[in-house]
């Protein structure tokens, strides 16, 4: 991509979404990912009711009377994007592709998580660790995010989420919040990873798919071709079995995804491109709160 053409698409996106987050987001994005750590603040003499293990003997000894350590909660977070660039990324049937939805949600969270001084970092995956971008604070190191959103170029084109989950949990050694992003069309398992990385993290799943597939259109015989491995096929769009069947995939994979989120006891939601992702997140908000 042109340099002008992308810093325009970088303009647009700014814009767009730092208005998103600081207008609409701000609030419930502070209040549904809450700092989980707790930090030494002072000491202070024992009170009745105190929990006896706060008790700071070292301060206790100095004075000859009780005194209890005081914690209060860590504001500050640490967030990581975790961005499916996989080749199945590259598609939208309306107005719009799913990399660009994924692009302005992962900016919109981006932009919220700088607005709550958290840091945010990104790992960017197809069936490798494409690219990891350390978590930072400030404007400068979101433009970065954003450009490298809108023009990053995979290596590879098929899905491994397992293997971008087993990387933040190796990787990120603090606490974080963890948005996975992605269509989730992976021919491989994750559970057993997602279950692990939650464990450690706060993970959050967001899908962004496409109406077209969900089911098919009768529009006769055509070939349709897998983004990710490249292989091509011919079917029959006009029969009622071959949509019926496929309908039943879709909807059989979704059963299965949502079961796997809800047994690793991760949120999450989908988005539709057409769709005003917006609605997605403040649903998303308003589940965490």
């Amino acid at each position: 991509m042109e340099t002008s053409e992308l810093l325009k698409k970088v303009r647009r996106i700014e814009i767009k979404t730092r208005g998103l987050s600081r207008n609409i987001f701000a609030g419930q994005y502070h209040s549904a990912f809450k700092g989980r750590g707790m930090a030494f603040s002072e000491v202070r003499e024992y009170q009745y009711g105190d929990d006896i293990r706060d008790i700071d003997w070292n301060v206790t000894a100095r004075y000859v009377r009780p005194y209890v350590k005081v914690f209060e909660e860590e504001r500050e977070l640490t967030v990581m994007l975790l961005i499916d660039v996989s080749g199945s990324r590259d598609f939208g049937s309306v107005n719009v592709m799913k990399k660009e939805v994924i692009t302005e949600i992962a900016a919109t969270l981006a932009f919220s998580a700088i607005q709550n001084n958290d840091k945010i970092g990104v790992v960017f995956f197809s069936d490798k660790i494409e690219k990891f971008i350390p978590p930072q604070k400030g404007k400068k190191h979101i433009l970065y995010i954003i450009r490298e959103l809108i023009d990053f170029q995979p290596d590879k084109k098929q899905t491994n989420i397992a293997q971008a989950l087993k990387y933040l949990t190796n990787a990120i050694k603090k606490r974080c919040t963890a948005f996975l992003i992605s269509d989730f069309i992976d021919k491989d398992g994750f559970k057993d990873a997602l279950t692990i990385a939650n464990r450690k993290h706060d993970v959050v799943a967001i899908q962004v798919y496409d109406r077209r597939e969900t089911e098919l259109p009768a529009v006769g015989l055509i070939k349709i071709k897998d983004a990710e491995s490249g292989q091509e096929r011919w079917i029959d769009s006009s029969s009622a079995h071959v949509r019926a069947a496929y309908k039943e995939w879709w909807d059989r994979r979704q059963a299965a995804m949502s079961d796997s989120f809800k047994k690793c006891r991760v949120d999450s939601v989908s988005v539709r491109t057409e769709d005003d992702y917006v609605k997605a997140l403040i649903a998303l908000f308003d589940k965490r709160n």
